[in-house]
């Protein structure tokens, strides 16, 4: 690991905040030679490197599935800004865990919401949009708003794993977001669902109940279902679309 780190430092990625906005390509050679120079690292030191290249600059965003990415970062920086996309369809076990992480872990929760309220949005585009054009709603209330809640950072964090689904598979530790032009830092990657099982257990890390019951990936209660037996953990999510993305991470 010490040889990993003067790598990084040698390449201008090591431990300072640079003050001032970096540009877009100054972002990109970051993102390029950190996913070199941290595949392969533990989870901590690629957060670490996050925090300490970006500083307020970086945020965490987790969908309050589980917490594990939150929990790994207050243990790294602590006080670090964690964002919630609160859509206004998430099921009551969803919003229990983002209460739970605001009020137990050093962390800073930003609940984001959509320009509109699921009333205005059926008043507008008519009431059930998720059921007849799932991406524009996923658009309204996720995309749109994630976008505009990272305009103050130049990185976040995501909790992407490359098991969770084919779409997912070569998913970098760090990659450059050229849509958004930020740097996205997948610090567990790597991690299987056995990692993830053991990290919760240690840590006693806040877990959505719905796992409990079925459900192998969890979004907003009118596009996730449970899923059988042997199905893909995301098999649940938009089951009756040709969708299994809801924007964020394309």
């Amino acid at each position: 690991m010490t040889v990993m780190a003067t790598s990084l430092n040698l390449v201008g990625l090591g431990p300072s905040v640079i003050e001032g906005r970096r540009t877009p390509e100054e972002l990109k050679a970051l993102a390029l030679d950190a996913a070199v120079a941290l595949e392969g690292a533990p989870a901590e030191q690629i957060a670490k490197w996050a925090t300490d290249t970006f500083g307020a600059r970086f945020c965490v965003t987790s969908s309050m599935a589980d917490a594990v990415v939150a929990h790994l970062f207050s243990r790294v920086s602590p006080g670090v800004d964690v964002v919630f996309l609160d859509t206004g369809l998430h099921f009551p076990e969803t919003l229990r865990v983002r209460d739970i992480v605001a009020a137990t872990m050093n962390v800073n929760v930003r609940s984001i919401r959509p320009q509109m309220t699921v009333g205005q949005q059926d008043g507008e585009f008519g009431p059930r949009l998720f059921a007849r054009s799932p991406d524009e709603c996923c658009f309204m209330r996720k995309v749109e708003p994630l976008e505009r809640a990272l305009v103050e950072y130049d990185s976040w964090a995501t909790g992407l794993r490359r098991d969770e689904s084919p779409t997912r598979a070569n998913t970098p530790v760090v990659t450059f977001d050229a849509k958004k032009g930020k740097v996205k830092v997948n610090p567990i990657a790597a991690w299987t669902q056995a990692d993830v099982d053991r990290y919760i257990s240690r840590w006693n890390v806040p877990v959505n109940e719905l796992f409990k019951k079925g459900y192998g990936s969890i979004g907003c209660w009118p596009c996730t279902r449970r899923t059988k037996a042997g199905e893909d953990p995301r098999a649940g999510r938009w089951a009756m679309f040709e969708k299994t993305e809801c924007g964020l991470h394309v």
